[in-house]
Order: structure tokens, then C-alpha cells, then sequence
């Protein structure tokens, strides 16, 4: 693998919420700045909810991928759900971010995460990259959301 993938630390915060700024501007997150720090620094400080890694070189990073962890009775233990996933955007379509998430998944489940899941808009171009990697659509289920903030 070219694509360097890297565990987010506390010393990567502020290249990091860069990121995270850019990938809510582009997909239309609104967050202020103190609650996106809010959010991402438990995760860099070991939360065992979630992780977050860098794509690319530690000093240059070219994007992220944030997941959190749950448990799934129905699928056998931990699961994991990207949360987000961002490349930037100059450096989009050379294959980063598929490299990096086919090299982070046999880790996940070298941990012990019994199945990854995403959300994609379904005529994305990047839903032939999920496909191609094993993620497919659950027909029976739709994601659904309750605000509890």
C-alpha cells in the first residue's frame, strides 16, 4: 500500500479539524468550531466509542476517516460505522482513499469488529468504490435518525 493510514492523536487536532471543517463545508454540516472540537478530541484521546485515522503522511495528511463503534446482536458483536470520510479534494480519484479503507477493514477485523457500515448517497460515484471493497445496501433497512440533542 501507497497510501500511509495513521491513528489520529491529540497532536493531530488541529491539522484534523481542518479537515473535518472542510469536509462539513462541502457536504453542508453545520457545526461551529467549538463543537467539532468538542466531538473529535474524545476520539483522539482514546474514547473507545470511536477513532479517527489521517490518510497520508502524518505532516501532510490528505484526509481522514472517522468511525464509531457499537454492537450488533443480529451481526455477532462490535460493529463499526464510518462516520466520515474525507479526501481532499485536489487529490480525489488516485486511489487513497481506497487503499486506505482496504487496509483499514482486515484490521478492523483483526480487532474483533464483526461488520463495517457507511452511508452513501446511491448514485454517488464513490458507491462503485464501496461495492468493489464488499459494503452492499441492506434492502429490508433504511437508516433512520432521532435527534436526542
Amino acid at each position: 500500500m501507497k497510501t500511509k493510514l495513521h491513528m489520529a492523536k491529540p497532536d493531530d487536532l488541529q491539522k484534523l479539524l481542518g479537515m473535518v471543517a472542510s469536509f462539513h463545508a462541502e457536504t453542508g454540516i453545520v457545526q461551529d468550531d467549538e463543537a467539532r472540537r468538542a466531538a473529535v478530541l474524545p476520539l483522539l484521546e482514546g474514547n473507545p466509542l470511536g477513532v479517527v485515522y489521517i490518510i497520508g503522511p502524518r505532516n501532510a495528511p490528505v484526509g481522514y476517516i472517522a468511525i464509531s463503534f457499537g454492537w450488533a446482536i443480529e451481526l455477532g458483536g462490535i460493529d463499526g460505522f464510518i462516520d466520515e470520510f474525507w479526501i481532499r479534494p485536489a487529490v480525489r480519484n488516485k486511489g487513497m482513499g481506497g487503499e486506505a479503507l482496504a487496509a483499514l477493514m482486515p484490521a478492523l477485523r483483526d480487532a474483533g469488529v464483526k461488520a463495517l457500515h457507511l452511508e452513501a448517497d446511491r448514485n454517488s460515484p464513490v458507491s462503485a468504490l464501496y461495492g468493489r471493497l464488499g459494503f452492499q445496501p441492506r434492502e429490508r433497512y433504511c437508516l433512520m435518525t432521532a435527534d436526542l440533542g
